[in-house]
């Protein structure tokens, strides 16, 4: 059976609020169950979440680099791009805390660029162990040891230390970042102020 909805505007929208039919018109979602409320129909309208911030991308995209567009609009619709690409994404559906661990593991990074292994005078107060190493070619290597080095340490010493797995974390994103798998790591410029 193929079933045709009518083409939704904002007068045919309009038109529901004001006749009260709204809610019959255009069912909501039933976020507990993950599909729609009408039920009658014996289809599974389940929600997928990769294809809709896929969909949002599209449409911000389109609108971006349409000529059709003022330049506001298209200025708009940039912006939006800017804030998909940077902000990160977040499932609805964890199941095992992944979005209270990766705030921690966000807020573990950030307070070690403040940390203690940081030179004390202005023109090194930025650089950590891990650039001298990098300035090595040790930086690879150096991770991967720590990884082993902490992953080993979890559980024996101070006992199941949150912290370790912490370090462990850094860690493989630092040797993810060493071995090439975002693209070549800068080189520093030499203006330490702005290294991360």
């Amino acid at each position: 059976m193929i079933s045709y909805l009518p083409m939704v505007n904002a007068w045919s929208l309009a038109g529901s609020i004001l006749n009260g039919t709204f809610e019959e018109d255009y069912p909501i979602m039933d976020k507990s169950k993950g599909r729609w409320n009408s039920d009658d129909d014996d289809l599974d309208y389940e929600v997928d979440a990769m294809a809709t911030i896929d969909d949002q991308y599209a449409h911000h995209f389109s609108n971006a680099h349409s000529f059709y567009n003022d330049g506001w609009t298209q200025e708009y619709h940039k912006e939006q791009l800017e804030k998909m690409d940077y902000e990160p994404q977040r499932a609805h559906f964890y199941k095992y805390h992944e979005e209270k661990i990766l705030k921690d593991i966000e807020e573990y990074v950030s307070g070690t660029y403040q940390g203690h292994y940081t030179g004390k005078s202005h023109e090194y107060r930025n650089v950590q162990t891990i650039d001298l190493m990098a300035s090595k070619e040790l930086a690879a290597a150096f991770c991967q040891a720590n990884i082993l080095k902490y992953g080993s340490r979890y559980g024996n010493k101070d006992g199941k230390n949150k912290k370790d797995l912490m370090k462990v974390i850094h860690y493989a994103m630092l040797l993810l970042h060493f071995d090439n798998h975002y693209g070549e790591p800068s080189m520093p410029s030499g203006n330490f102020e702005q290294m991360p």
